[in-house]
Formats: C-alpha cells, sequence, structure tokens
C-alpha cells in the first residue's frame, strides 16, 4: 500500500553543509565522496563546511514568494548528515527555518540516530509535524542498534531506509505500523558496489507486507 510519505507533492533538495565522515560499513562507497572525486574535490568529502544556500528555505523571489514553494517535501542534508558533531553550530539556525516553513515537509537520513536527542529543538516536544526521519540500517547489526534508539525517541514521522543493503535482513521486531510508516530499500551505487541479492529485497518487502507497512524498492 502507498505510504503516507508517498504523494503527489514536487520534491526539493537543500544541502545547508556539505562534507561528512564515514562511521559505518554502508559508508564505505559514499556517493558524496564519489562526486567529489569526479571533481578533483575529494577533501570536500570529509571537511564540513556550510554551504551558499545554507539559508535556501526562507530565500525568496523578486515577486516575495518563497524560492522553495508551499507543499514540498524537501531532502535535506544529502551530501552530508544532519546529525553530524561537525555541524552543531550551525543546526539550531536549521531548526529555526524548518519551524518557520512548517507549509514544508523536511525529510533527512541518518546514520547517527543516536546523536538525534542531543541535536532537538527546545520546543521539539513529541516532534515536528513537518518533519520526517529515515533511520538508515544497512546490515543486521546497524539495524540492532539503530532501530531500538530510533524507535525510543519522539518523532512523528519515521522511516526505515535499508540502503545500502549489505546482508539480509530481518527487522520484524521493529515493524511498528504505529511508529513506523514506510521501509525503503536499495542496492549501493557506482562501479565499486557490493552485492545487494534481490532475496534480500523480497525477504524484506514480505516483512513489510506482513506487518501492513508501506514498501518502496
Amino acid at each position: 500500500r502507498k505510504s503516507n510519505l508517498q504523494n503527489d507533492n514536487i520534491y526539493a533538495s537543500w544541502n545547508p553543509w556539505h562534507g561528512c565522515t564515514k562511521i559505518s560499513p554502508g559508508c564505505k562507497y559514499c556517493y558524496v565522496y564519489r562526486q567529489d572525486a569526479m571533481y578533483g574535490t575529494e577533501k570536500a568529502s570529509y571537511l564540513c563546511r556550510k554551504n551558499a544556500d545554507f539559508d535556501l528555505p526562507i530565500r525568496k523571489k523578486r515577486d516575495g514568494k518563497w524560492k522553495i514553494p508551499s507543499g514540498r517535501i524537501v531532502f535535506t542534508c544529502f551530501t552530508s548528515d544532519f546529525l553530524l558533531s561537525d555541524a552543531d553550530p550551525w543546526r539550531e539556525d536549521c531548526w529555526d527555518m524548518i519551524r518557520q516553513r512548517s507549509d514544508c515537509c523536511f525529510y533527512f537520513f541518518t546514520k547517527r540516530i543516536d546523536r538525534l536527542e542531543k541535536c532537538l529543538p527546545s520546543d521539539w516536544g513529541s516532534g515536528y509535524e513537518n518533519v520526517i526521519i529515515g533511520c538508515t540500517v544497512e546490515n543486521q547489526e546497524m539495524a540492532d542498534y539503530r532501530l531500538p534508539i530510533f524507535l525510543s525517541l519522539p518523532i512523528c514521522h519515521r522511516a526505515i531506509v535499508a540502503a545500502p543493503m549489505l546482508t539480509p535482513l530481518d527487522i520484524r521486531a521493529y515493524l511498528n505500523p504505529e511508529k513506523v510508516e514506510e521501509v525503503n530499500a536499495s542496492g549501493e551505487s557506482g562501479q565499486d558496489a557490493r552485492m545487494c541479492n534481490y532475496e534480500w529485497i523480497l525477504s524484506l518487502r514480505q516483512q513489510c507486507v506482513d506487518s501492513d507497512i508501506p514498501f518502496q524498492f
């Protein structure tokens, strides 16, 4: 079935900073590092820096309209990790912009869900209605570490992101349809991509079907 997070809205992207630090097996062939290497800017991958369009969500056109129109799902920080510790000094400004743009939905993936609690704004409460958080799990070890933390935190909209999927996953214990709105799965990209067995995908899909949770591959 279709997730509430899958709709016909037009998507936008916002990368307030660029660069990240590899922390787990899923990071080995990170597409951001690969893209930077293509342009000879490898150092940009691991040196986190604020981007020129840091304040994009609150920028306006000459006619006074938002550059990111209302109703967009904004893919946030896809060239880094929104919970990266190097970006701690800038994140509060991002929360302010996200709060101001309650007419848009901001969606970020993270491998650092164990940092979320210390990175939340003071008025977070049970979560912002316009924020979707995707917890990335690439193997069983990371699933068993990250997902219990993920499910314990106050979040309005959750997605499990099995990407890049490097091993079979059994996440039935974490598939609570009252807390998880969808599961996304994909293999790795690039010429060095590690094998993603299609049987792993089918197994994960069946787990979602059995739990009545939308699945995307």
